[in-house]
């Protein structure tokens, strides 16, 4: 069974490639066929994939009319599904076991693809009804999802700790973790009783270097150029030669923002055959699937429920769509999300040049409404800094890359071979960033634009910080239990670069109230000058610059992420990204509470509340893509 398509089959100029010719006489237009089969042709596959994908004709009426020909049942539903069908190589394969005890007796249900069709209907496989019914693979793949539910479920919620316990945030701290932090907090306390000064010394040196290793980081980073968009026209390859591309799109109560999903979905410019784009939605979740079967979706488009399970979270959605992509290349986006239509393009040209061992390339994430309030305007400015300027530096200097949420790409192969994400991790996307490092493998950088929405008030934004920074502790926590070894597979310098972007952000965060307020005690008290020991006048000396080290490192990256995208009008509010990081600070404080009180609630952000629209503005339109070409215009 052909997973992947192969190119049409055409048997002679003019002629109607065989999984084609025969729906004339079934009622389909004759433009119709006709122009599945010079797509086709031009996209290098074969019938059926073109004339389905194109949304020329929809798989049920497709495979009905297949199997008419064929002189097989037809079945679309599939309650009879034995239980030795497999996942997912039933799915993919489109072939599953029956037990015989349907309303049309059969051995095995069938969705034929590609070369497959042209020998059944040739004649080279004799099948009869009591052997096969023809089926859409829609059916088989639901039919399969709803007798392996369980076994589904537990794949994706344990998988990679089952493939390394030390992987995953499943078990949590280890009890040697646990140990660890209890001597030596325990060991604090006391050497503080004991020696006193000597304890705030050793403290004091031990935060201020790590503290100022990670803001010369952050200010290192502006030193290296990135432009916000491609050097030049990306490589357009012939569409013949493009590969299946999946598109993984994890949903959970995001009814409101599916027409412009769909929109942007639509608008990407790709062959619609090579497309594989999965929307994944929880069982439970009835107001999104009632909202999907009620909107017309491109033929490419395709709708995965995802069986009832713990942890309730987006890894553990995007496990379940990872084992169905038939892509040799899977790309992430969140529900609200507007990629440039020519990412998937730009991908594949990055992809091609870069050396073997880049194997994920980060979009840039761009604020859409930052013009709705305060906060959406300080989390614009924020994630310009992340993705205009650091994150393209830490890939420039081979430093393991926190890798956002959404617009990541993968080469399919690779990232099975790692396990796929880790369902028990709320920063899911930060954790795999830090497992390609360890790996020996390398994140590069994809200058493209997907456009975001924001929280637009403080407790969406709160509770979505939240969920960051306690990711951030399960990462550190997940990636210390082997020390010897990380430092083994990282090295030194990869080590302090993965331990800085994850611990590092929060322990920044746990102290940034504390370095403020002694600073802004000894500049008040005039400390420096009244101190009566060396001891006052290095803690207030070593307050001081840590503060001014802190400011820089926040407000550079900022200033030179606005002058790259030239969003001068946001300059003024970056004098207050110090006090929106004290609001960062409260997040880590409760990302702490939480990790200890409900360490796999995810907690969930509302999309579609967006007043404002970057690209609106720009377009004079309402945003976002607008409807997709015509099928057999060039893409």
């Amino acid at each position: 069974m052909d997973a992947v398509p192969g190119p049409a089959s055409v048997h002679s100029a003019g002629s109607d490639p065989v999984e084609l010719a025969f729906l004339r006489r079934h009622g389909v237009p004759d433009a119709d066929v006709e122009t599945a089969a010079r797509l086709a042709i031009r996209w290098g596959v074969t019938g059926d994939l073109a004339i389905v994908r194109a949304g020329l004709l929809d798989e049920v009426r497709y495979y009905r009319a297949l199997a008419a020909e064929a002189g097989l049942p037809f079945r679309d539903t599939l309650d009879d599904v034995h239980a030795m069908a497999r996942f997912p190589e039933s799915v993919l394969t489109g072939l599953v076991p029956l037990t015989g005890g349907g309303p049309l007796p059969a051995r095995f249900a069938w969705a034929p693809r590609g070369a497959s069709i042209g020998r059944l209907l040739s004649g080279a496989m004799r099948l009869g009804p009591a052997i096969a019914a023809i089926a859409p693979p829609g059916a088989v793949r639901d039919a399969v999802m709803a007798v392996r539910a369980v076994a589904i479920a537990d794949r994706a919620a344990d998988g990679l700790a089952r493939l390394g316990p030390d992987l995953s945030f499943r078990s949590g701290a280890t009890p040697g973790q646990v140990l660890a932090a209890f001597v030596g907090g325990g060991g604090a306390v006391l050497a503080t009783l004991w020696w006193p000064d000597e304890t705030a010394l050793t403290f004091a040196a031990l935060i201020t270097t790590a503290f100022l290793a990670s803001a010369a980081l952050r200010i290192a980073t502006v030193l290296e150029p990135a432009a916000t968009g491609p050097d030049g026209a990306a490589a357009r390859l012939r569409e013949a030669d493009l590969p299946v591309y999946t598109v993984l799109v994890p949903l959970y109560r995001e009814a409101r923002v599916l027409p412009k999903l769909l929109r942007a979905l639509a608008a990407l410019d790709y062959p619609a055959a090579k497309l594989d784009v999965k929307i994944l939605v929880e069982a439970g979740d009835g107001e999104t699937r009632a909202a999907l079967a009620a909107l017309r979706r491109p033929g490419f488009v395709e709708v995965v429920v995802v069986p009832p399970g713990v942890p309730r979270t987006k890894p553990r959605a995007l496990n379940v769509g990872l084992d169905l992509a038939a892509g040799e290349f899977v790309a992430v986006y969140d529900a609200e999300d507007v990629p440039d239509p020519d990412q998937l393009r730009l991908a594949v040209s990055l992809f091609d040049r870069a050396p073997g061992d880049v194997v994920c390339l980060q979009a840039r994430l761009v604020i859409d409404n930052a013009d709705d309030t305060l906060f959406t305007r300080l989390f614009a400015i924020e994630y310009a800094a992340l993705f205009d300027v650091i994150n393209p530096a830490l890939a420039r200097f081979d430093l393991p890359v926190p890798l956002g949420g959404t617009s990541n790409h993968f080469r399919t192969a690779v990232l099975r071979g790692l396990g796929g994400w880790d369902a028990w991790n709320v920063t899911e996307d930060a954790d795999l960033g830090i497992r390609l490092a360890a790996a020996g493998y390398r994140v590069g950088d994809l200058p493209s634009a997907t456009l975001e929405e924001a929280p637009r008030s403080l407790r969406p934004w709160m509770h979505q910080r939240t969920r960051w920074m306690k990711g951030f502790l399960q990462v550190a926590i997940t990636h210390s239990r082997r020390p010897v070894g990380n430092l083994r597979n990282l090295g030194p310098v990869r080590l302090g670069g993965a331990t800085s972007v994850t611990l590092g952000t929060v322990l920044s965060a746990f102290g940034f109230p504390f370095f403020t307020a002694a600073a802004a005690e000894a500049l008040a008290s005039g400390r420096l000058v009244t101190a009566a020991t060396p001891l006052e006048i290095l803690a207030a000396s070593l307050s001081i610059t840590l503060l001014c080290a802190g400011v820089v490192a926040l407000t550079l990256p900022p200033l030179e992420a606005l002058r790259r995208r030239r969003w001068w009008s946001l300059l003024p509010f970056v004098p207050l990204v110090p006090l929106y990081y004290g609001l960062v600070s409260i997040a880590a404080w409760r990302g702490l509470f939480e990790l200890l009180a409900a360490p796999a609630r995810w907690n969930k952000t509302e999309h579609g509340l967006a007043r404002t629209s970057r690209a609106a503005r720009l377009t004079g339109g309402a945003g976002g893509p607008g409807p997709p070409p015509p099928e057999d215009a060039p893409r």
